[in-house]
């Protein structure tokens, strides 16, 4: 007999889903692996504010005593950001952590997981892993993409980072039959570069067409997510070149230094950083918030469709 994982959903975010309101998961990576305190729970309570902005009900995921707790109170966010040794789980690590009964911080793999279970369609992310630079030698490709096959969820993101490789990126999209709609660009976007240099394969900047798109994803009968995707707000991005030439002098560092494997990309991240003079953090921190917004009105367009339907 399968067991059933259990799932606490927050008092708000019951009653959001009982009502049939929109809600929009977030992952609390973002709150135990980035800012210190309390700078990352300040971050977490913009990242809310603008799902609410958009017309949503913010739903930031985490894993406490064998359970996934779907809406963090403040007093969670709290505990989470000052408490330090909080493991990053991801998709893979997820039953092994449920099993022992620990905290967790969920990764966007492990928070479509658990926003599927949770009966939550949409979460919002700053931006996706993807294929790394020679992904050819090392086979390294997030576990983000895979799930993006199993999970029905539709993801909104500006794009992925630039460290990666986009196009590798944008061919293992295509080859898993994962749809990229962009909104508001032409392109796929790289997280705080408004552009990957790739074009996206289909733009739409209608609300209610994307929640269309969504919905008719799903009736296909496909078993996978859909990616959403939308660029960082003008006065935010990053110039593409000044990013690549930041990349390529960390790459070159990286290598002299003999950083491979799972640190490369935090590496990589402080490195572009610093060459920035601190641009790429500031761009990271409202590329978090903005996508947040649109998540929530993505969210809420769809959310209109099935009442319209019901």
């Amino acid at each position: 007999m399968t067991a059933r994982i259990p799932i606490v959903h927050s008092e708000e975010v019951r009653e959001a889903l009982h009502e049939g309101r929109p809600v929009v998961a977030l992952e609390s990576n973002v709150i135990t692996h980035g800012l210190k305190y309390p700078q990352n729970a300040e971050t977490a309570y913009e990242v809310e504010a603008a799902v609410r902005k958009g017309g949503s009900v913010p739903a930031t995921i985490c894993v406490e005593d064998g359970a996934i707790r779907v809406g963090m109170t403040e007093q969670d966010i709290e505990r989470f950001a000052s408490q330090s040794g909080i493991p990053k789980v991801s998709s893979r690590d997820l039953p092994v952590v449920l099993a022992r009964r620990g905290p967790g911080a969920t990764t966007v793999a492990s928070s479509l997981v658990a926003a599927e279970l949770a009966g939550i369609p949409f979460f919002a992310s700053a931006g996706l892993g993807g294929v790394h630079r020679g992904a050819g030698t090392t086979m390294d490709i997030s576990s983000d993409l895979i799930q993006l096959t199993r999970s029905k969820v539709a993801v909104v993101c500006a794009g992925a980072k630039m460290i990666l490789d986009l196009k590798l990126t944008m061919e293992y999209l295509e080859t898993q039959c994962v749809p990229v709609i962009s909104h508001g660009s032409d392109d796929f976007p790289a997280f705080y570069c408004a552009s990957s240099g790739v074009r996206s394969p289909h733009r739409i900047d209608d609300e209610d067409l994307i929640a269309e798109v969504v919905a008719t994803h799903w009736a296909t009968g496909h078993p996978g997510g859909i990616v959403l995707t939308t660029p960082p707000r003008a006065e935010d991005a990053v110039d593409p070149a000044e990013a690549e030439a930041a990349i390529q002098d960390a790459l070159a560092r990286a290598e002299s230094d003999g950083v491979t494997g799972q640190g490369l990309t935090k590496y990589l991240m402080h490195a572009v950083d610093r060459a920035t003079g601190g641009r790429t953090a500031q761009a990271n921190m409202a590329v978090l918030i903005s996508t947040a917004e649109v998540g929530g009105r993505l969210a809420a367009a769809y959310a209109r469709r099935l009442a319209a339907r019901s």
